[in-house]
């Protein structure tokens, strides 16, 4: 079943997003650094299992530009939320899928600017 369908039939049993909690990281990043680790993380976590492309989903949706759209590409996708922060999911096959928090959203000691 498309898109469309899938999130008709499922939309009202799924987890609602919701932005992850406040978090620090160990010690004040910038930008850059924080989109280095972004990128790390992509291009090594789908070689330790899981589907590409629930991985490239996961990605779409941790990159929207806001939680609806991000919804409705966990949704489209089949991935299973086992938290609303997307930081534990599943794919419809039961392959676990672990998303760090930098992923999810920025440190509160983030270094702006410069």
């Amino acid at each position: 079943m498309g898109c469309v369908g899938s999130w008709l039939a499922n939309g009202e049993n799924s987890k609602k997003l919701k932005k992850p909690k406040p978090w620090r990281h160990t010690e004040p990043i910038t930008r850059d650094q924080l989109a280095q680790m972004r990128e790390e993380f992509w291009d090594t976590q789908p070689h330790y299992g899981g589907q590409t492309e629930i991985w490239d989903a996961l990605r779409a949706a941790t990159e929207a530009s806001d939680l609806i759209h991000a919804q409705l590409i966990v949704e489209c996708a089949g991935i299973i939320l086992s938290t609303a922060d997307m930081s534990t999911c599943y794919d419809e096959r039961g392959t676990k899928y672990e998303l760090p928090r930098y992923v999810l959203s920025e440190p509160t000691n983030l270094i702006r600017g410069s």
